[in-house]
């Protein structure tokens, strides 16, 4: 028992020294203010609102063969 948690206790101080490393992550600021993500964001707030669609009709569709079934 006390093997495995050393080996725990190794696996956290491991990821936890490498996740402080890496934390403040690569400059990207030259890449991503060039780029105009409002088109994307209403692509996919517009797929998104298709899918809850699609869910509400299959969804009341199962409502509405469940209470011809009795």
């Amino acid at each position: 028992m006390k093997n495995v948690f050393k080996r725990g206790a190794a696996a956290v101080g491991l990821v936890a020294a490498s996740a402080s490393s890496f934390a403040a992550g690569p400059d990207m600021t030259g890449l991503t203010t060039a780029v105009d993500f409002g088109t994307v964001t209403t692509a996919i707030l517009s797929i998104a609102g298709m899918l809850a669609v699609v869910y509400v009709a299959v969804k009341g569709a199962r409502i509405g063969l469940s209470m011809l079934r009795g």
